[in-house]
């Protein structure tokens, strides 16, 4: 099959383009990239006005099977990557058995080549059972396809137990992604600690919940040589922790999410649990200083941290309810309308930071519209502006504070291998 898109800006941070480009694809791969493509037996995909990008890569989301499939599955969860402009997904293993062995791995492998509709690579455990005692076969896990290793929502408190998980991760070339916790300091919380979360009468979760892992997998790091990727990082603390980090040598990695960007503990005021997430939404001047990580390339990618959940879960007092957005649906449009559109930062960075950055930190041949490579493409409107309209959401997590709100830029088309897996939001 062959078709070309036509007329729009191409934006490939990797290749430093940002141009009025035509793209041919020819079987499952770009072929192409110029202008003025004639191709006489080509579909012509009208892109005019809009931004032809590398396929959008997610390297956090929950897609909750196998063992909570009324959450989400592979399925409904890949078909929501799709309408959000991702064309490849990273699952974390905090599934139902976890992902501790390669038989779960391969299940999540096979199933998704069976019921996806994007591309989808498993994340395996750090720790058998999730327990943090005894690290994985990590070997094993990379054999059946994980490409990282991590426990998620369940930080390794051990430390010697985190620091063999590097060591044996560094040996098999797997990045070590961390959710950087110090469960005694964040027991309890609620919330964000300071002025809201006294004014709303919730308890709090101090910055330093956060810091303190972040300094201890960096000191790890730096003993073991391995890569510790930081998940959704949320403080100025951090920030500057890996700083000086990078500075010594040491090989980290982080990420941000679109709601740390873009809300703040303020926000919680409603008791709307939608806004519950771990780590707690933070204050105005965390905010900010995470719009300077991104500008000053300390931020490496944006992630959705991806959490579906049932409505019970939030439908219910604060304090009882389970953290998590369900955020793929969003992310692209939530970071278009409230950083670019804003001029907190620039086009190209924005898409560096859904494509080339989270590329790198993965090692995937992916992120770029380089010709010989699997053309998955992203193409956004930026002029479309819609409502979040969470009755319309593929996904079966419908817990997004965005809910209601206007956004301006929206994903347009999604392309996987080749082939258009979504349009206008609607799966093909």
């Amino acid at each position: 099959m062959k078709l070309i898109i036509k007329d729009g800006i191409v934006v490939d941070p990797y290749n430093g383009i940002k141009e009025a480009l035509d793209v041919l694809v020819e079987d499952g791969q770009i072929s192409k990239v110029a202008k003025n493509i004639r191709h006489k037996s080509a579909e012509v995909i009208d892109a005019a006005g809009n931004l032809v990008c590398p396929g959008f890569i997610d390297i956090h989301v929950h897609l909750r099977e196998p063992g909570y499939e009324y959450k989400e599955d592979i399925a409904s969860g890949t078909r929501a990557a799709a309408a959000g402009g991702f064309t490849t997904v990273c699952c974390m293993p905090n599934t139902d058995p976890v992902v501790d062995n390669g038989a779960v791995a391969a299940f999540i492998r096979d199933k998704a080549r069976q019921t996806g509709v994007v591309n989808v690579l498993p994340i395996g455990c750090i720790s058998k059972g999730q327990e943090g005692n005894e690290i994985t076969a990590m070997g094993e896990l990379k054999e059946a396809g994980c490409i990282a290793v991590s426990d998620d929502g369940k930080p390794v408190m051990n430390s010697s137990v985190m620091r063999n998980a590097m060591t044996y991760a560094k040996m098999f070339k797997l990045p070590v992604l961390s959710h950087c916790e110090d469960l005694h300091l964040s027991r309890d919380g609620q919330m964000h600690e300071g002025f809201y979360s006294t004014y709303y009468g919730l308890p709090g979760i101090p910055a330093e919940a956060e810091e303190l892992m972040v300094a201890r997998d960096l000191l790890l790091a730096r003993l073991t040589g391995a890569h510790v990727h930081i998940c959704h990082i949320s403080t100025m603390g951090s920030l500057n922790l890996i700083r000086q980090a990078r500075k010594e040598g040491i090989h980290v990695t982080c990420e941000v999410t679109p709601h740390h960007l873009t809300l703040t503990d303020e926000t919680v005021g409603s008791y709307d649990a939608d806004t519950k997430v771990n780590p707690p939404l933070r204050s105005r001047e965390h905010v900010e200083a995470l719009w300077e990580g991104i500008k000053d390339g300390t931020i490496d990618c944006i992630a959705t941290d991806h959490a579906p959940h049932h409505q019970e879960s939030k439908d219910c007092e604060y304090n009882l309810a389970s953290n998590g957005i369900s955020g793929l649906e969003t992310a692209v449009a939530v970071i278009m309308d409230r950083l670019v559109n804003q001029g907190i930062i620039d086009l190209e960075k924005m898409v560096q930071l859904f494509t080339a950055g989270p590329a790198r930190i993965m090692g995937l041949e992916k992120g770029t519209l380089s010709p010989g490579r699997t053309a998955d493409i992203t193409i956004i409107d930026p002029n479309l502006k819609k409502r979040v309209d969470i009755a319309k959401f593929n996904s079966k997590g419908k817990n997004t504070p965005f809910k209601g709100l206007e956004l301006q830029g929206w994903p347009c088309l999604t392309m996987v291998n080749g082939v258009i897996a979504a349009r206008d939001g609607l799966i093909v």
